[in-house]
């Protein structure tokens, strides 16, 4: 039928790179029934998504996950604010450290919880220069090469 629960993995691969994570967070996510389907399905993009506050609640804005197809008039928007849920301590951190210039929180990876609940990990990055992305491309590079050697 669908993927099992252990199987959903969608990550942001663009977000480590042009992100450098400081510090990481798992939170849970305000969801309705279709999108639970769609990401049971794998039909999720996190690749343009960013968080931000509105009330002193935490919100993820710009991720896509698809209709459902067997949805009917119940169907989701595919990109609407979904709020994120953590902690009362560690959303007043999280609020605190984004007055620093330069930081952002962006998601990095969704799955599904042993108890088949959908958690989102997002972490607290400062962008990255050009020059770093650079560095890391060349570290890659080297570690593929020597892997093929040996």
């Amino acid at each position: 039928m669908g993927q099992s629960v252990s199987n959903i993995n969608i990550q942001n691969r663009r977000a480590s790179f042009d992100y450098a994570f400081l510090e990481k967070y798992t939170a849970g996510m305000v969801l309705r029934g279709t999108e639970i389907k769609s990401v049971r399905a794998g039909k999720a993009s996190l690749s343009d998504g960013f968080c931000f506050f509105k009330n002193g609640e935490l919100f993820i804005r710009n991720i896509h996950i698809n209709e459902y197809e067997k949805g009917s008039y119940n169907n989701h928007e595919p990109l609407r604010e979904r709020k994120l849920l953590l902690n009362k301590s560690e959303l007043q951190k999280l609020e605190k450290k984004l007055t620093d210039k330069g930081l952002t929180i962006v998601p990095v990876r969704m799955f599904l919880s042993e108890s088949g609940y959908v958690k989102l990990e997002i972490a607290l990055a400062k962008g990255k220069k050009s020059f770093d992305k650079r560095q890391d491309i060349k570290k890659k590079d080297i570690e593929r090469e020597t892997a093929r050697r040996f």
